[in-house]
């Protein structure tokens, strides 16, 4: 199990040394805020994956004249992924134990597929959209499986629940 792992627990060791004071900040901003009740990072997901899907969907099924489509769909969801990124970091400055460990793995996950995007992105801008095509790919099958490990944390172990405001008074 992921939880359980000790590979997990070095990559949130790594993770919290390089992300630290990012962490710190965010977690003061409005990306980090119980008034919905919940968190905001699953809410911000839907964007960021909804753009790279669409764009895989314009690869496979909308032919030649998709393509500046698809591209403009890869890039948004690259500026989408970075307040998602955010607002996920400052809920994982917050857990422990297994739930730390998990969410580690999901960022790393995360990470790989927004990477893997960015690829896509300056392939398409190149001229290689086939080569974008198949980076885009990549990134989706990673991303699905990070996003699995995200699901379980939100939804299964309840990670996302938070107080809000009108419950606290």
């Amino acid at each position: 199990m992921v939880g359980d792992s000790p590979v997990s627990e070095r990559i949130a060791h790594a993770q919290e040394l390089a992300y630290k004071p990012l962490i710190e900040w965010v977690q003061h901003t409005p990306l980090h805020t119980d008034v919905l009740g919940h968190s905001l990072h699953p809410s911000l997901t839907e964007v960021t994956t909804g753009c790279w899907i669409g764009a895989s969907l314009l690869d496979l099924a909308g032919g030649s004249e998709s393509r500046r489509g698809a591209t403009l769909l890869t890039g948004f969801g690259l500026l989408a992924s970075l307040p998602t990124a955010l607002s996920g970091a400052a809920d994982w400055g917050k857990l422990s134990g297994d739930e730390r460990r998990i969410g580690a793995v999901h960022a790393l996950g995360m990470d790989t597929a927004t990477f893997l995007f960015a690829g896509s992105l300056v392939a398409r801008l190149r001229g290689n959209h086939r080569r974008g095509t198949r980076l885009a790919a990549a990134g989706n099958l990673v991303m699905a499986g990070a996003g699995f490990l995200g699901g379980h944390l939100a939804l299964h172990r309840g990670t996302a629940r938070r107080t809000s405001v009108a419950e606290s008074n």
